[in-house]
């Protein structure tokens, strides 16, 4: 595992020192600490840390609160800490966008390989929504591209073929995507209508 930069959250100052200490020996930075889930959240913000460990049990926004927050944003992945492991926490836990839990006393031993389990889960879940943006996307243009390309083919007579085939050479010489060019003729024949 790469060397990290974890925003530590837990109301104990103990505990948060127990955890820098560790993290720091194992070549990781603590680039903020936190004593409370509000200010867990704005020093992910300011920081934009690669991990949050952070106890459920805090004053003024809990932890599952806070990494609700976090995990919403998309700012980091958040790594739960907890003397409870209750069932309804859990569930509480799961419903926040939490990528891995662990309860306490922390171990080394537990804590680099969760903290990989959530630095691993939370890169697959960008990467699933950069896919769906992309799919998103693509639709997207699909619509668009087959609307202008029945306004050319109701316009010139054309094949469903040639207006495409149009579409493309004109986006080849003016040096613009092909969503550009759709977007320009159905915005011209919305011009026209007018």
């Amino acid at each position: 595992m790469e060397h990290l930069r974890v925003v530590i959250a837990d109301n104990e100052s103990i505990i948060r020192m127990d955890l820098k200490e560790l993290l720091e020996e194992a070549g990781h930075a603590v680039v903020a600490e936190a004593a409370d889930g509000l200010q867990a959240v704005e020093m992910t913000r300011k920081h934009k840390p690669d991990l949050v460990i952070m106890d459920i049990k805090m004053p003024e926004m809990d932890g599952i609160a806070a990494a609700k927050i976090i995990s919403n944003e998309k700012l980091a992945p958040v790594l739960l800490l907890t003397a409870y492991s209750q069932k309804e926490i859990v569930e509480k836990a799961k419903d926040s966008g939490v990528l891995a839990y662990l309860v306490k006393p922390v171990k080394e031993s537990n804590l680099f390989p969760a903290m990989e389990i959530a630095l691993s889960r939370f890169q697959e879940y960008l990467e699933i929504e950069q896919e769906l943006h992309d799919l998103r996307n693509s639709l997207e243009t699909r619509k668009i591209l087959d609307r202008a390309k029945g306004i050319l083919m109701d316009a010139y007579g054309l094949s469903e073929q040639e207006a495409f085939r149009r579409i493309q050479q004109y986006s080849m010489a003016k040096r613009k995507s092909i969503r550009e060019v759709a977007e320009s003729i159905i915005e011209a024949a919305k011009k026209k209508t007018k």
